[in-house]
């Protein structure tokens, strides 16, 4: 059985006529006869009655109608689900994000991209810069949004976001009153800081910052994720430096503060692979970055 087949039984059923039939496929009507013949000794059934004056659908004609509908319904969106696959608008997007990404938009942008994009389905999951570095390279995923970092051949980076740097401190804390913290009335705090591992870069400077400023910072505890640093300033286990994209998180008891002078930058960088041509990995940051649709 052939599609084509199903498209010509169709065209007569609904005509009822032969010769309508033929027009509409743009063939000529003794080719659509003997096709539709043919067609009925395949399945071993009759599917039309023909008289001189008009055609009617059998009990199997009008049974295998709605099928033949079905079916070529089916192949038809079989067809556009690999036009647009082409087009990299179809099948899984696969991005790779760092923590405080979910306080810059990225779950937003997603349920905005996945509402217009119906036939692309977002896999989110969370790595830290290398992680996603090295998963770009082995094509684990199609998509990463990092901290700044050295980047391995094959992966691109573009800066995306940058913000300053903030002092988490815990909503009672006696520096809570200012406006801007100057860095060294810190000196005696304990710090909660991530450890090195997860990202060198940030981890180095904010310890030369610290020095600069003339102290050497107390690390008293160490967490992987933003999240975690903040529920421990919120508990007076210490301050932390974070990501001005912390502060959007709305958690009362805990409070962000500018410092007096600026050290250094957070950096959202979107990484891709080298020669990646996944359309839909670019039209998503534009919904991250609010160029998408409203």
């Amino acid at each position: 059985m052939e599609l084509k087949q199903l498209r010509y039984f169709v065209a007569v059923a609904e005509e009822l006529h032969f010769g309508r039939a033929a027009r509409r496929l743009f063939i000529s009507q003794p080719a659509l006869s003997f096709d539709i013949r043919k067609f009925e000794e395949q399945l071993g059934v009759q599917l039309l009655e023909r008289t001189n004056k008009e055609v009617a659908l059998t009990d199997a004609g009008r049974l295998l109608l709605d099928e033949a509908r079905r079916l070529l319904e089916q192949a038809d969106e079989v067809r556009r689900i690999a036009g647009r696959s082409a087009d990299g608008l179809a099948g899984r997007l696969r991005i790779g994000f760092v923590n405080s990404m979910l306080y810059r938009g990225l779950p937003q942008a997603m349920q905005r991209f996945e509402a217009d994009h119906p036939a692309v389905e977002v896999v989110l999951k969370e790595m830290n810069t290398a992680e996603q570095a090295h998963a770009l390279q082995r094509m684990q995923i199609d998509l990463g949004f990092a901290h700044w970092g050295h980047f391995p051949a094959g992966v691109e980076s573009v800066t995306l976001f940058s913000e300053p740097f903030l002092c988490c401190l815990p909503a009672g804390h006696a520096l809570a009153r200012r406006k801007r913290i100057e860095l060294g009335a810190l000196a005696r705090e304990p710090f909660i800081l991530f450890p090195r591992t997860v990202s060198p870069h940030y981890h180095d400077q904010i310890i030369a910052t610290c020095v600069e400023a003339g102290f050497s910072p107390q690390i008293r505890h160490e967490a992987r994720l933003w999240q975690t640093v903040v529920t421990m300033v919120e508990v007076g286990m210490g301050v932390a430096l974070v990501p001005a994209a912390l502060g959007r998180a709305g958690n009362e008891r805990v409070v962000f503060r500018p410092l007096v002078r600026d050290p250094f930058e957070s950096r959202v960088m979107q990484l891709t692979r080298t020669g990646n041509d996944v359309r839909a990995a670019y039209d998503f940051v534009g919904y991250l970055t609010g160029v998408g649709k409203p």
